[in-house]
């Protein structure tokens, strides 16, 4: 799968004792504090898009020589599975349009090379008869037809260049994959047309063609188009225009060294997400003050973003309110009540579209202020108990719950355990034990957890998870195993892209907390050696087999107890 070429957060391989644990935890908030932007890996979709819409912009040439290092032996780009369509279209877009800009001969075949290896990915993808369903990334149904229509265009007027001869036959007829929505995107375009386009596709800037150049129903927040560099220089237009837009992209680019991240600023869910996981962790430093300044400015009468520019949601208000409330700054979490529904919480207020982690987030933050306020129960013990019965809802038989903002389980399955185990209903423990199990059967032959492979992240969510919560007597060697892949991980297993932006991400800031604090709860609370796991009997085995989801047929590890084959 594509992993990020960022530099990954310090302490790959790192000793499990207390003083060296406190002493990244040190570094790690003043690393946040200092740093607006947040760490984020570069996105091959938002860097394609940038080679077609400002390749007048500094660092060009390392964003097309990015593409090309990040392609992948199938001749797709991105994550696994129908991850790859949307980065897949973009950057042959990009490739298909700088094959007809560059003059050399070298460079136009080995530009051409890549563009026709990328359009035959798309073909095996979009002719087969089980074509991939589009996930749930920022965008997606809109983003793939409009796209397709680009790649279409281009295959159409590529056949005439010799070093593009061997594009599949039928690649400018391709259908759309499952999931996506023409009619959407002329609806949308439609809005931008009428001056009328709502927040929410502000993102989707890219590609919605001319009318996006200044468009008055887009307002930038410091020169930033919903925090995205795509549709900040579609919404700019070339090298001229406004200086703000201008010097954000200057800025994005530089800063990676040309390529660019999907999502820049992430100023506020770095913060949240960083102190939250690290207080769960067990963990009490000093808290820089710009830290809690800048939550606390997060908050307004709607709520809070993941970032300036971004519309509040759900799981960013009650993920702030959180990170206020454990480190001694209490907010009533009234703006929360605007994101109810029949069922559960919304991710927009009036929307029909909910979450895993816009409901645990909403639990947690309420379960936690009616600690503080166990007064104020009248006002919010119903909300708890709404969003407690949404989270029972949804869990999957096997254990597991699925998050539309995160492609692992295992994000989803920590979020909703610690929001149970925080509301303490002797209701809950059944769910509880059922993703307890779930994460006891599905652990890799290495210790790890993950996906598609062992991870950082999804290692430290399952050691977070089992060792707060489980009552197994294997949860032990499951957790000292888990610590010691995470204690010796290589440097590329702490950046796989797993965060859904336009295509996936990783906020490396969060997954370097997440990581310290599985390490900490793993010493502190199930007592194994630092950097060793727990002796094994036999030989190591395989990682499981993955299943299927039934949601849209992408792998998942096996359930607990069930055979793999």
């Amino acid at each position: 799968m594509f992993r990020s070429t960022a530099v990954a957060p310090r302490g790959v391989t790192m000793g499990t004792g207390r003083g060296s644990l406190a002493s990244r935890v040190a570094d790690l908030l003043n690393q946040v504090a200092g740093d607006d932007d947040g760490r984020v890996t570069p996105s091959g979709y938002e860097t394609a898009r940038l080679v077609v819409l400002a390749p007048w912009l500094a660092g060009h040439g390392a964003r097309v020589n990015f593409l090309l290092r990040c392609q992948r032996r199938d001749g797709g780009w991105g994550g696994p599975d129908a991850y790859g369509l949307v980065p897949t279209l973009a950057a042959v877009c990009a490739l298909l349009t700088e094959v007809r800009r560059v003059t050399g001969r070298g460079e136009h075949r080995r530009l051409a090379r890549a563009a026709v290896h990328g359009v035959d990915a798309l073909y095996r993808w979009l002719r087969a008869a089980d074509r991939l369903r589009l996930p749930d990334t920022v965008g997606a149904p809109l983003i793939a037809p409009a796209l397709l229509a680009e790649v279409r265009d281009l295959v159409r007027r590529g056949r005439q260049d010799p070093f593009l001869a061997d594009l599949p036959a039928g690649a400018d007829e391709l259908a759309p994959p499952r999931g996506a929505d023409a009619d959407l995107l002329l609806w949308v375009r439609t809005q931008l047309a009428e001056r009328a386009l709502p927040q929410r596709w502000w993102p989707c800037l890219d590609v919605l063609g001319p009318a996006a150049v200044a468009s008055p129903s887009v307002q930038p927040r410091q020169g930033a188009v919903a925090c995205s560099p795509a549709a900040t220089a579609a919404w700019l237009g070339g090298g001229s225009g406004d200086p703000h837009a201008r010097a954000y992209l200057k800025h994005v680019q530089a800063r990676g060294g040309g390529p660019v991240p999907s999502v820049t600023p992430l100023s506020h869910l770095e913060a949240a997400w960083v102190l939250n996981v690290l207080a769960v962790g067990g963990f009490r430093p000093p808290v820089p003050p710009r830290l809690l300044r800048r939550l606390e400015e997060a908050l307004g009468p709607a709520g809070a973003a993941a970032a300036p520019g971004l519309p509040a949601d759900c799981r960013h208000t009650a993920g702030v309110l959180s990170a206020l409330m454990r480190h001694g700054r209490l907010h009533s979490p009234e703006p929360l009540l605007e994101f109810r529904s029949a069922g559960g919480f919304a991710d927009q207020p009036g929307s029909d579209e909910a979450s895993v982690s816009g409901n645990a987030h909403a639990l947690e933050c309420v379960a936690l202020y009616l600690t503080h306020r166990p007064a104020a129960a009248s006002r919010f013990a119903a909300a708890a108990q709404l969003a407690a019965g949404w989270l029972r809802d949804h869990q999957h038989p096997d254990g597991y719950w699925r998050d539309r903002h995160h492609a692992s389980p295992y994000y989803a399955v920590t979020l909703a355990v610690r929001a149970l185990l925080l509301h303490d209903a002797a209701g809950h423990r059944p769910a509880i034990d059922r993703a307890l199990a779930w994460l006891r059967g599905t652990q890799r032959g290495d210790g790890s957890w993950g996906r598609w492979e062992g991870t950082v992240e999804e290692t430290a969510y399952a050691v977070q998870t089992l060792a707060r919560a489980a009552r197994h007597r294997d949860t032990a060697r499951a957790v000292a195993r888990g610590c010691h892949f995470l204690a010796t991980a290589p440097a590329d297993r702490a950046t796989v892209p797993l965060w859904h932006g336009k295509d996936l991400f990783a906020p490396l800031a969060v997954v370097e907390a997440a990581r310290l604090a599985a390490l900490h709860l793993g010493v502190a609370g199930v007592h194994v050696p630092a950097q060793r796991p727990a002796p094994t009997s036999g030989t190591a085995q395989p990682p499981p087999v993955a299943g299927r989801d039934p949601t849209d047929g992408t792998p998942l590890p096996p359930a607990a107890g069930r055979d793999p084959a």
